[in-house]
This record gives structure tokens, C-alpha cells and sequence, in this order.
């Protein structure tokens, strides 16, 4: 078979070489001008940074690569009568880059929060037909809230007065000189805010008021002023923060210590230093036991507890005392509200406590699920980057909150007053913990700039998530009986579909500035997801993938990667070139849409064609002049001879006997099954993304064959592409893509015979009973 596939071969080549050699004789007139390469296949040098010695090539590290250190030591105090935060703080910064740094900045982003505050006035607005009496008060009746830092001094170590500069929420030390490379510099800040109240006035921190007991639950970060990034990509990343675009943050070592009401339940980034001093004997009882279970949570505060101490409202005071390493940022929670739980995981050998705090109105539900997501969410992510380095995470329960920071995050999800609860809160709170823990990886360690790629956490976390969701359903059946599929509303294919179908006006590419994107949660969750888990299912499979996805994460563990780091890692650990695919799903806003533009039936034959005779009569060629050639004959064209249907190729080509008789030896015939029909397909692409060619083909015998054709198939015409298949078996039926593996928003040019599609009113009818 194989010669004979060889023979058909040589003589279409010679064919196609005649062609060619007459394409080329051609007069100059009508020709296309000159074009540009745009190939989707052409590599990324154009959008990429040339390589260097911070970062290399393979998008590992280079040998120069540096980053900057921050330390903090804060005394924080919280004001639960008036919701305010006082604060002091000395800042040691470390210079490890190899310039001298003329002045340095520091991040103060509760300033957007200020009365002055310039975000409120950088989006278009207009009328709307209808509010709710809230939004219309806090839109155009209330006093702006003012909630910006109040900064009392800034000191050098000498305690002398340091100058600075704010610019919205950003502010320079101008410092009396330069910092040179290899320095340090230590300075001091004291200050105060107002917390706003993040239920109505929106904010990824804050507080929430609980008018039935005068209790406040509360969710602190961004509290204090941060340094900001100082890198080989950016220098000093001091875009300002408008809202959308999250942060940039160096790595660095905590020692914080927070006074609250005696009576509060507090948890917080790091390690707490003195429990012996905050806990109650039977809490530091309940917790000794907590570090043994690994198969459920230990209450270490009861809800009997929590309500019972919601009626309190101490005049004393408590301070809390926490370390934490190596950590990019800082966040904590506490009320007298909170029922607290914890329980056990084995993470890489050794023990993590997974840790959930709530007030009473988040059971039962919280009881039942936070701490088996956090758990849940622990062993994928540790499984497919790297084992997670901290000792404990955990989940604190904010109404309308997800939001993310080392350690500790906070997440919505709240029942009925009544105790129940729907299926879609449920999965929105599990899901809201399994992302928002996961963001412990994805930018908390491997630590992308938020501020100007948002999908570098929120995609590749969002992806991570999907993985944790499906094995979620997986170890806790129970949870999403009778089903046994975790619904995850994002990662499959056919759910960024109608994103990628929408008004190109309202779409960006995913290479773009949060702040610049009309629909931040498809751009920047959903999209890149959708590209990552097509990718490990369907492009690469998840063999590949997940290496490289790995070897990304572990190189750039507690670093600061680039997107470029991550597109080139991918490739230098799988082998697999992808610069189409990059370039195609977060360049561009270009879509996929693959369809069957026509199939054709041949048959064999020894004689020429009407094309074939036009062909040789031009050149004064004769069959003579020809070696023995193999002819096909389309079916529906005037050379079509009807005895030739269904018979072999031998059957019906004299030249092609003669060929086998002369090559082939007795037994290789033997072993020869000829094809008995010959089809030439036509696939085209009208959509601008390349993605593998699936294919599933039909026979008439009811037998089916899939083939994956790669997306290298387009790399010569964008447009469309054909190809041969032989089988002794009639093709009835094409489908391209029948499991929706691609994101294909245009499902009416997938099939041949092409399906006929009822109209809207059909379908209406269809479904009118009676």
C-alpha cells in the first residue's frame, strides 16, 4: 500500500511540478503587490524582549536575574468603635539591582478611596433607565467617602523628618542620596485611615456592619504603605492605582503585631508568635487536636461561642503577634463574630492547616464546605507547581468579597437567613475558595506584575481552578450528588464561545492592561483559562503540558515572571512551538471558526480527463510524451464513467495494474487492500485562529474514524486547506470538532452533509406544548 500511496505521490508532484513551471511562465500583468509576513506560525521575535542576562532565552532566570526586598515591622492598632486603623511601620528596603536608585516609591493605595481621589472621574457615564434606592444614594446623594491615607511622618532611622511627594497613590521618599547597589535603607511612616464599609461602598477590603447585633466583621489589606516593585522589565512600577489593575509587590519578611477588642478572633498572614497569650486553654486544646485531623475540621471557636461573644463588646484590648517570611504582602481578619475551624493537610511531607473563620451567618453552609475546599485546593495546585511552602491557609467569609493575599483571603457565599441555600451558591462559594486560595500560587509566589498583566494570576489561577473543581468532584461525590459533575462556569471550550463571538468594539486582547478591558472577567479569567485548558487537552495533551506548566511554576517560584517567561518556558520544556498559539488567543481578538467548504468523490481511471487532455494539448504533449499516469475523475464531472463507481483501482486503471505487476512482488500484492473510493475535502477557516484540524468521518457501514490533523495544517493558507481520503468504505458523514474542543463559535459549517438548522420560530414552536 505504501507504493502504491508512493506511485500517486511521485505522479501528483510531477503534475503539480507542470503547473508550477506554467504559473511561473506567466506574463508580469495582474500581479499581487508585496505583503508583509503575517503568518500566524511566524515566531514572536517582533512582540517579544530581545533574551539577556536577566532573563534568558528558555525563560528560566538568567544568571543576573535580581529582585528587590522589603521587611516590615508594623504595630497596628484597630479602632472597632469609630472603623478606623492606626498604624506605624519601619520599612528596611534592599537594593540588590545593579543601579543606584535616585528615590524610592511607595504604594499608597487606600488613597483611591480619597476625597480627592481621581478614579471616580476616569470612566464615561450616563443615565440609567432605573436604580435601586442604595445605588442611586451612594451615586448621587451621599458625601463621597473619604478613606485615603493620612500620613502623620515620614522618618529616616534617625528619626529625622524624610521628604516626600504623593501623587494620587503613589508616593516618593526623596531621599538625601542615592541608595547605591548593594545598600540598604531603612525609614519610618506613621498613619491612620477611615475603613469603608465594603458590602455598600465596594472596596477588596473593609469592613461588614451587622445592624441586628452592632457588630462589624472585618477584612483589612492594603492598609499599610508598600513598597513598590523596583525591576529589569519596568525599573520602578509606579502605575498608579485606578481600581481594576491589582499589584506589584516585592518579596519580603513581616513582624507585625495587631491590637483589637480582648474579645475578637483574629487571624492573619504569618505565624502567630503568642498564642499562649490569645488563646483560651480549652482553644489552644481544641487546636493541638485540629493539628491531628486530617479527615475533618476541628472547631477551635464554636458558633455557641462566636454568638455568645457577639454580645460583649469589650473595652480591653488584645494584641495578636505574627512573623511571616518571605512573603509578598500582608493581610488579616477579625471580629467577635467569627466561628473558627481547622484541620490538617499533608502537603509534600509535611503538615498545612487549612483554616476557615465565619460568623454565624455563613453556616451551615461554611461548616459543611470552606475547609474542604481549602483543603481540596492545597493538593491540585501543590501537584501540578510546586508543594506549598506555607504553614497554614485560610478562608474567611466576607459577604460579596473574593479577594486574595498570602495566606489568608476572604470569600462570599452566604445562606438564607433560614439556613438554606441553592446548588449556584454553593458551587459560587466553593469555587469563590478554591480561586481565591489558589491565588496563594499564582501571584502570591510566583509573583506576576498584577498591575499591568491581570490575566498572568487571574487566568492561570482561574485555570488551576477548573482542574480543582473537577477533582473536587471527584473526592467529595457527596457534595455534588446526584450529578457527580462539578458545574465550573469556566475552563471549558464552549463557555468563552460567546465572549469570543461578541462586539469586537467591547473586546481587548488578553495582552492588555486591566484597566484598558471592557469585560475584565472574560479578558482576564475566562479567556486565558479556556486557551490554557485547550492547550493541555487538545493542542499539546496533558503529558506535555503539565511538565511545562510545572517547570514554569517552579522556576519562578517567590521570582517575578513576565508573560514572555512563561510563553517561552512552555515551549523550552515540551518541544512544542507555540507561537501561533500565543499569538492567536492573547495577541489578538480573533476567534475560531473552522468549517467543510465541500467534499468531492474521484474515482480511478486510465484514461485522460477533459482537464488532463486541455492540459497537454496547450503544450502539444501526448500521452506518449507522458509516462503512465493514474487519472481520477470526479464524480459529479462530465469524465465520470458510472461502471467505475465502487470498483478498486486496479479494476479500472490499466496503468495502475501495469505499475503493481512491475513493482510489486506476488506476496506484497497479496497484503495490497485498495481503496475503492477517493475523496478530496475542503476545509476552511474563517476565523483567524489556527487550531488542530478534528475531523470525525462517517462511513456507511455506521463505523466512524477520528483524525486530528495539527494546527500546522494552516500554516501555508490561512484560508483553506485541502485533503485526500481513501478508504474501501463510502464516506457518508463529516464533523469537525464533535466533542467542542475548540471554541469554535460557528457550529453550522461543521458538518457534510450539512445540517439543517431550524429557524428561531421553529425552534419556538417546537417547544410549545399544546
Amino acid at each position: 500500500m505504501n507504493k502504491i500511496k508512493y506511485c500517486f505521490a511521485s505522479i501528483l508532484f510531477l503534475f503539480g511540478a507542470l503547473v508550477m513551471a506554467q504559473e511561473e511562465g506567466e506574463s508580469k500583468e495582474g500581479r499581487e503587490p508585496g505583503h508583509l509576513n503575517q503568518s500566524r506560525f511566524k515566531q514572536l521575535y517582533e512582540e517579544f524582549s530581545t533574551p539577556n542576562t536577566y532573563r534568558s532565552a528558555s525563560g528560566a532566570p538568567g544568571p543576573d536575574y535580581y529582585q528587590q526586598r522589603a521587611d516590615y515591622k508594623m504595630n497596628l492598632e484597630l479602632d472597632d468603635k469609630n472603623a478606623k486603623l492606626y498604624g506605624e511601620e519601619t520599612v528596611t528596603y534592599y537594593n540588590n539591582s545593579p543601579d543606584d536608585l535616585e528615590f524610592l516609591w511607595v504604594q499608597l493605595d487606600q488613597n483611591v478611596r480619597a476625597k480627592n481621589s481621581k478614579s471616580p472621574l476616569r470612566n464615561g457615564s450616563g443615565v440609567n433607565m432605573a436604580y435601586t434606592a442604595g445605588n442611586f444614594t451612594s451615586t448621587y446623594v451621599t458625601e463621597p467617602f473619604d478613606g485615603g491615607f493620612n500620613i502623620e511622618y515620614v522618618k529616616d532611622a534617625n528619626g529625622k523628618p524624610l521628604s516626600y511627594t504623593i501623587n494620587q497613590t503613589m508616593m516618593r521618599l526623596n531621599i538625601p542620596k542615592p541608595l547605591k547597589s548593594g545598600e540598604q535603607i531603612s525609614f519610618s511612616i506613621k498613619w491612620w485611615y477611615n475603613i469603608n464599609d465594603h458590602v455598600n461602598g465596594r472596596g477588596r477590603s473593609g469592613y461588614e456592619y451587622f445592624p441586628k447585633d452592632g457588630n462589624r466583621a472585618y477584612v483589612i489589606a492594603q492598609f499599610f504603605p508598600r513598597m513598590a516593585v523596583y525591576s529589569d522589565v519596568e525599573g520602578w512600577q509606579n502605575h498608579q492605582f485606578w481600581g481594576s489593575g491589582e499589584f506589584a509587590l516585592p518579596f519580603g519578611n513581616y513582624d507585625v503585631s495587631i491590637t483589637v477588642p480582648a474579645d475578637h478572633v483574629l487571624d492573619a498572614t504569618g505565624v502567630l508568635q503568642n498564642r499562649d497569650e490569645v488563646f483560651s486553654k480549652e482553644m489552644m486544646k481544641r487546636y493541638k487536636a485540629a493539628k491531628k485531623s486530617y479527615d475533618k475540621p476541628v472547631v477551635i471557636v464554636t458558633q455557641e461561642e462566636a454568638t455568645a461573644a457577639e454580645q460583649g463588646f469589650s473595652d480591653k484590648k488584645k494584641t495578636w503577634k505574627f512573623k511571616a517570611t518571605n512573603v509578598r504582602d500582608y493581610g488579616f481578619a477579625t471580629s467577635r463574630k467569627f466561628v473558627w475551624d481547622m484541620q490538617a493537610v499533608k502537603i509534600g511531607g509535611k503538615d498545612v492547616m487549612a483554616v476557615s473563620l465565619y460568623p454565624k451567618e455563613g453556616n451551615p453552609l461554611w461548616e459543611e464546605q470552606s475547609t474542604k475546599a481549602v483543603v481540596q485546593t492545597l493538593k491540585t495546585y501543590s501537584k501540578h507547581t510546586f508543594d506549598y511552602p506555607y504553614h497554614k491557609a485560610i478562608s474567611v467569609h466576607a459577604k460579596n468579597q473574593g479577594m486574595e493575599y498570602p495566606m489568608i483571603c476572604w470569600n462570599y457565599g452566604r445562606p438564607n437567613e433560614d439556613g438554606t441555600y441553592s446548588d449556584r451558591t454553593k458551587y459560587g462559594m466553593i469555587s469563590v475558595i478554591i480561586h481565591e486560595v489558589g491565588h496563594n500560587f499564582f501571584p502570591m509566589i510566583v509573583n506576576s506584575d498584577e498591575r499591568q498583566w491581570g490575566w498572568m494570576d487571574e487566568g492561570l489561577d482561574t485555570f488551576m481552578q477548573y482542574l480543582t473543581e473537577q477533582e473536587f468532584g471527584e473526592n467529595y461525590p457527596e457534595v455534588i450528588a446526584p450529578n457527580n459533575n462539578y458545574p465550573s462556569r469556566r475552563g471549558e471550550a464552549a463557555k468563552i464561545v460567546p465572549y469570543m463571538a461578541g462586539d469586537q468594539s467591547h473586546i481587548s486582547p488578553i495582552m492588555s492592561n486591566p484597566e484598558n478591558v471592557y469585560q475584565l472577567g472574560p479578558n482576564a479569567y475566562g479567556k486565558p483559562a479556556t486557551a490554557l485548558n485547550i492547550l493541555r487537552e487538545t493542542v499539546m495533551g496533558k503529558e506535555l503540558f503539565d511538565h511545562a506548566f510545572k517547570t514554569y511554576a517552579q522556576r519562578w517560584k517567590f521570582k517575578h515572571p513576565t508573560p514572555e517567561d512563561f510563553f517561552r518556558t512552555m515551549e523550552d520544556a515540551s518541544a512544542v512551538d507555540l507561537d501561533w498559539f500565543w499569538r492567536s488567543w492573547f495577541y489578538t481578538t480573533d476567534y475560531v471558526d473552522i468549517g467543510v467548504k465541500g467534499v468531492k468523490k474521484y474515482y480511478v481511471s486510465n484514461k485522460p480527463t477533459k482537464e488532463m487532455e486541455e492540459y497537454m494539448a496547450a503544450r502539444n504533449l501526448t500521452e506518449a510524451d507522458l509516462p503512465p499516469l493514474v487519472y481520477l475523475a470526479e464524480e459529479d464531472s462530465e469524465d465520470f464513467v458510472p461502471e467505475l463507481k465502487g470498483k478498486s483501482p486496479t479494476e479500472t486503471s490499466q496503468n495502475l495494474r501495469e505499475f503493481m505487476m512491475d513493482n510489486l512482488t506476488a506476496e506484497e500484492r497479496e497484503q495490497v487492500k485498495e481503496p475503492k473510493y477517493f475523496y478530496e475535502i475542503t476545509f476552511d477557516k474563517p476565523g483567524g485562529i489556527p487550531m488542530p484540524l478534528i475531523v470525525e468521518y462517517t462511513y456507511a457501514d455506521g463505523s466512524k474514524e477520528n483524525v486530528t490533523y495539527p494546527p500546522e495544517i494552516w500554516r501555508k493558507n490561512d484560508a483553506e486547506v485541502k485533503r485526500v481520503v481513501t478508504s474501501q468504505k463510502e464516506l457518508v458523514g463529516i464533523v469537525i470538532d464533535p466533542k467542542a474542543e475548540t471554541a469554535d463559535i460557528d457550529t453550522t459549517n461543521n458538518a457534510w452533509p450539512m445540517k439543517e438548522e431550524k429557524s428561531d420560530f421553529d425552534k419556538f414552536k417546537q417547544n410549545i406544548k399544546g
